[in-house]
């Protein structure tokens, strides 16, 4: 069976592409990281989902915290949605760098013929490295800069929310059956999610558009 190494954060975005992997007869290998993240609960997340799928080899990576952003520093506080395209503090420097770059080590290890990320270039909250110019650069670097991409057995990095809105990833997710109740969203972390970050916002309206019911629990 093909295999794809699966970036699950244990959210929305990334568990839809669990599905979508899943659905497209891909074996899953699913890769979170622990970044300092103040939303940590989201790694106790991951797991189940992992396991809802019956994922293989599910790698939890620690990672030193670079700080500078509302994410890993917890002296910065989480800010309000704005609803414009300026990168906010919720920027975590050059994460998915990182964490594409972890995930194309253990795809080459396991010999995977993809990577999936939820990046979307519609509801993207400013981030530079969730644009397709972005995953377009890192595919050269997959390409040139691997074993398997010189010898013409280049590993994929497929984006499948990548010109999706979140109303339209959530509706795809649906139809696929995603387990969206165990999913986190919220950038505060906390139990009950918070509403008001950019992640929260874009999340309910998501659902409110897709005219279906969100089952995480809010305050």
């Amino acid at each position: 069976m093909k295999k794809a190494v699966v970036l699950l954060s244990g959210g929305l975005d990334s568990t839809t592409c669990m599905a979508v992997a899943k659905n497209e007869g891909y074996e899953l290998y699913p890769i979170s990281f622990d970044y300092n993240q103040r939303h940590k609960r989201e790694l106790a997340l991951a797991k189940k989902i992992a396991d809802y799928y019956g994922a293989e080899g599910h790698k939890i990576i620690s990672m030193e915290n670079v700080g500078g952003s509302a994410l890993t520093d917890m002296s910065i506080d989480v800010p309000a949605y704005k609803g414009d395209h300026q990168i906010p503090i919720t920027y975590v420097p050059a994460r998915n760098i990182l964490f594409l770059s972890y995930a194309l080590g253990y795809a080459e290890v396991i010999g995977a013929e993809a990577i999936v990320i939820g990046v979307s270039a519609v509801d993207y909250s400013g981030y530079p490295d969730c644009r397709p110019e972005f995953i377009e650069a890192f595919q050269k670097v997959v390409d040139v800069g691997t074993a398997a991409g010189v010898e013409g057995k280049s590993i994929k990095i497929i984006t499948p929310l990548i010109h999706l809105s979140k109303a339209e990833t959530i509706e795809l997710g649906h139809q696929l059956g995603a387990p969206y109740h165990l999913t986190t969203s919220c950038y505060n972390g906390e139990e009950e999610a918070c509403r008001v970050c950019d992640s929260c916002v874009l999340r309910l309206k998501g659902f409110e558009e897709a005219k279906l019911e969100d089952p995480i629990v809010y305050k």
